[in-house]
């Protein structure tokens, strides 16, 4: 058995990166390795906005990544950087602006690049998408 971190970095409708870093995730379950977590940076924090209004005929990644740690309880961290700078604002981020709104919600949690390493340091395998 090995234990994995994934990274992933790619929108979810600007390629199949992120569609394929899903399906990688739940291939890691299904062979019974343990996942880590799934760290989103750069345009992958796209994955973790709930705002987004996907058309109904068209996969909802982030309610896939958020039903994956809900029934696995994996952790799913979003470097905090990456999404302010990219409109994604956790709901402790909008208090501290004294603002209601907000677009990060649980199970995804803001990290920084700490916890990256800490993460891919106690981890056999790291796959970036």
């Amino acid at each position: 058995m090995h234990s994995f971190c994934l990274l992933v970095n790619s929108s979810p409708v600007d390629s199949s990166s992120a569609y394929t870093a899903f399906r990688f995730a739940e291939s890691i379950i299904k062979l019974q390795h343990k996942l880590n977590g799934i760290f989103f940076y750069q345009d992958g924090i796209h994955n973790t906005n709930q705002f987004a209004n996907m058309p109904s005929d068209e996969l909802n990644l982030q309610q896939k990544w958020a039903e994956l740690s809900r029934q696995y309880a994996i952790p799913m961290q979003v470097c905090i950087t990456a999404a302010n700078r990219r409109g994604i604002i956790s709901q402790q981020d909008a208090e501290d602006n004294d603002t209601t709104h907000f677009n990060l919600s649980f199970p995804f949690e803001s990290a920084g690049l700490g916890e990256l390493i800490q993460m891919m340091a106690d981890s056999d395998r790291v796959v970036q998408f």
